[in-house]
């Protein structure tokens, strides 16, 4: 698999801790498939402001998409709307890839920032896309997550 440079890449796949339970998701195939290529480390959630740890968040009633159409928010478990929040942060992620031309970026699935494939919807696993990656998809970069690097 050819990946364009730089490429962005999910920081918590990378190993930093900036998931909402100031986790990561360490990822040893996406680091090993990135050796040698030009990185930019990156999380939209990091740059929206938000405290971490937090609550967890969701987008509710839709993906990405659909909270950029001012169609759905972005919830935490314990109610608070952080729509506004997400939005600032996918949109400065978005401002980094544009300066350093990216074109391809490998993201952590399943995020309301990040997800590639899969977002949760009111507690509930659904197909759809985070609002980081709604925003590079209409910039054409092409997008991998985790899973594409299994065997």
């Amino acid at each position: 698999m050819k990946l364009a440079e730089p490429v962005l890449v999910s920081m918590c796949l990378l190993g930093i801790n900036c998931r909402y339970n100031q986790t990561s998701k360490r990822n040893s195939k996406v680091i090993e498939a990135i050796k040698g290529k030009v990185v930019v480390p990156i999380c939209p959630e990091a740059l929206s402001g938000l405290a971490c740890p937090r609550a967890p968040a969701e987008i509710d009633r839709g993906d990405g998409f659909s909270v950029l159409a001012g169609k759905a928010k972005v919830l935490s478990k314990d109610g608070k709307d952080w729509t506004k929040q997400f939005i600032f942060g996918a949109r400065e992620a978005l401002r980094l890839a544009r300066l350093l031309e990216v074109k391809s970026a490998i993201l952590k699935d399943r995020s309301p920032s990040c997800g590639v494939n899969y977002v949760y919807n009111q507690g509930k696993l659904v197909k759809g896309v985070g609002i980081f990656t709604a925003l590079l998809i209409k910039e054409k970069v092409v997008i991998l997550c985790e899973k594409d690097f299994e065997d």
